[in-house]
């Protein structure tokens, strides 16, 4: 760990330790225990699945794997972390690393799952069970100081802002490697498996599960499944994939022309590419990200017209919902320990803020403010379902053109901004 890290991460500890005083006294609390939650083994089965520690343990722990502890904060106290340690052969024994919360903390290493002791008013959050809920005796999943915690977490500090840079960092060596195996007409597999051997991860530590789409499959937004065998032809490959650093998340997605792609599919790529940039560009204080999304819909009916895909007004395009259909998500969302990081739909004071009901799948309503740390990812794709209403409307749309696409999917470029005092900055390389 570097010596600025590590004086990054000190100052993170103090500022939390400030921040939960402050809460504690406005909700008259005089502790919080949070616990860092565990993995249920699958139905009728000794197996669990893949584990992330709670994100408001996390927030003080950084690492996200971390099960069955327990960390105690008290105002003008040391944080006290209670961290199950069993004494076990089958698995490598639970190790404490090298950084300052070892000596900013109240350490209890335990070989039985442990309780804290708690006194005076308390509060308890996490995935906690009725008997356990009963055995403490506190105030549980009290939602307006979950509210007020989320929003803590909404403004990043310095340490969490390193972070997520060297997050990024990693994850474009990913990246890289991703459309190296492409442009080798490797396998959806293939292609994963060399993102993660450059990213230097294994696929149970990504922090979603990357996807990984050729050819049609860059038009399913969530596509869940890699392929073992390389297409015949190689039209597309768009590759959403990311990374953890002492839990903190990038979140990247290039999209890449094969060599059996159309010229027109180059020209949007190219075209997205620098929708996002102008997008970002626009990231700046007191902006409102509801703004940022329909600015990316006028946007992208400029780029339809440009390419003789649509016929029409740019006006007409977004106004009869044409827009939405080649791009049916949002611009982006907060990001930061959860991929899609907490109170994105909440205005500051925790009372909700949903989506405008013309675009409900936008994840982040907020106004920017220095220190959010959101992605950009406008996106254009080919998929039936949505399209295929509007073949019916007597709409200028150039069919013959937009059908060359089918084959391509999609389209989708996402970096990771942060919103700074008089701009932003963008930490994907």
């Amino acid at each position: 760990m570097s010596a600025s890290l590590f004086n990054l991460q000190r100052d993170h500890l103090a500022h939390l330790q400030q921040a939960y005083t402050d809460l504690l006294a406005s909700h008259r609390l005089d502790s919080v225990a949070i616990y860092s939650g565990h993995a249920n083994p699958h139905f009728g089965d000794d197996q669990a699945p893949t584990f992330q520690t709670y994100g408001h343990f996390m927030h003080w722990v950084g690492m996200a794997d971390i099960q069955h502890s327990w960390l105690l904060i008290q105002p003008e106290k040391r944080p006290q972390l209670h961290l199950y340690a069993p004494a076990d052969f089958w698995h490598l024994p639970t190790h404490l690393p090298e950084e300052p919360l070892v000596t900013e903390f109240d350490i209890q290493l335990c070989s039985e799952k442990p309780l804290p002791t708690l006194a005076g008013r308390a509060a308890v959050i996490g995935d906690i069970d009725p008997t356990t809920q009963l055995a403490l005796d506190a105030q549980y999943q009290p939602q307006p100081l979950v509210n007020a915690l989320d929003e803590l977490r909404m403004f990043k500090t310095a340490y969490e802002i390193a972070c997520l840079s060297e997050a990024n960092r990693l994850a474009m060596a990913g990246h890289q490697a991703a459309q190296a195996a492409f442009i080798g007409a490797s396998a959806e597999l293939d292609i994963q498996l060399a993102y993660l051997a450059a990213s230097r991860q294994r696929e149970s530590d990504v922090p979603y599960q990357n996807i990984i789409g050729l050819n049609n499959h860059a038009g399913v937004l969530h596509y869940q499944h890699y392929d073992l065998s390389s297409p015949t032809k190689r039209h597309s490959l768009l590759v959403d994939a990311g990374r953890r650093f002492r839990g903190y998340c990038a979140d990247i997605t290039r999209t890449y022309a094969g060599p059996d792609a159309p010229s027109l599919y180059r020209n949007l790529i190219d075209d997205i590419n620098q929708l996002k940039d102008t997008l970002v560009e626009s990231v700046a204080p007191g902006v409102e990200f509801i703004a940022l999304h329909e600015q990316m819909h006028r946007l992208l009916a400029d780029i339809l017209i440009a390419n003789d895909l649509f016929q029409g007004s740019a006006e007409q395009a977004v106004d009869e919902g044409i827009t939405r259909a080649f791009c049916p998500h949002g611009l982006g969302h907060s990001l930061g320990l959860q991929v899609h990081d907490v109170a994105g739909l909440r205005h500051p004071d925790g009372t909700p803020a949903p989506a405008p009901e013309q675009h409900p799948a936008l994840r982040l309503t907020r106004t920017l403010r220095p220190g959010m740390v959101v992605t950009i990812e406008p996106g254009f794709y080919y998929i039936p379902m949505l399209l295929e209403p509007l073949r019916n409307k007597t709409l200028p749309i150039n069919w013959s053109l937009v059908d060359l696409l089918a084959n391509c999917g999609g389209i989708r470029i996402e970096d990771n901004i942060v919103v700074t005092e008089n701009s932003q900055q963008n930490l994907t390389p």
